[in-house]
């Protein structure tokens, strides 16, 4: 169990204005979310002694393309899923549009999109096709639940409506509501801004299945 500590909210509160200038390269985002569109996720053929080495880089790399891909494509939980899928060659873009209602549970401010999509990357990595396979369940679940753990220290909380009121806006935007929320997101930055959880949850993510392949190589 990790140490319980705070989350360091005035580190997180510079990125999120750091990123409400929105992307620097959107157009060759945009590019690459088509191209993910159109031809799916490539495989790729792991190295883990390449990730282990390089992995703060792999981790930088993660956590930005999925700041960038939600400012782009406005979707947390199929950001967070995608760069990490997109890392590490897993699964397919059926994956990413079954995520579609999970940013903050169908708008409703639970669950935040970044845990989600997070989760749903790290059950493609250590899940197995077998539906039978209980074991595989479980192994899921504690995984997971590190998950959760690890966001909620870096974050304070898994819940969309709190990480708008206590690290985004100072107040929840229910973007839900086209009069007055949705407008209000949208003159604050909203998708810019919201590219701060799934860059964490992506980051999270990574993480584990490194310090999986850590493990792995240590036995």
């Amino acid at each position: 169990m990790n140490e319980k500590r705070s989350p360091d909210y005035e580190t997180l509160k510079k990125r999120v204005n750091e990123l409400a200038d929105g992307p620097e390269n959107r157009g060759a985002i945009e590019e690459r979310l088509k191209r993910l569109s159109e031809q799916g996720i490539p495989r790729k053929k792991i190295d883990p002694d390449e990730i282990i080495n390089n992995k703060e880089q792999v981790l930088d790399q993660v956590q930005k393309m999925a700041e960038a891909y939600e400012q782009v494509s406005q979707s947390c939980a199929k950001s967070s899923a995608l760069a990490v899928m997109e890392e590490f060659g897993l699964g397919n873009i059926n994956v990413v549009t079954a995520l579609s209602p999970f940013p903050g549970i169908a708008l409703t401010g639970e669950t935040c999109g970044g845990v989600t999509g997070g989760m749903a990357a790290l059950a493609l990595y250590f899940g197995r096709d077998d539906l039978l396979d209980l074991g595989t369940n479980a192994k899921v679940y504690g995984k997971c639940r590190k998950f959760i753990q690890s966001f909620i220290t870096e974050m304070g909380t898994t819940k969309c409506r709190e990480i708008h009121e206590d690290v985004i806006f100072g107040q929840y935007h229910e973007t839900a509501d086209p009069n007055e929320g949705y407008p209000a997101f949208i003159r604050d930055k909203g998708f810019e801004k919201c590219g701060l959880p799934p860059g964490i949850g992506a980051r999270i993510a990574a993480r584990i299945i490194i310090e999986d392949m850590e493990k792995k190589k240590s036995v």
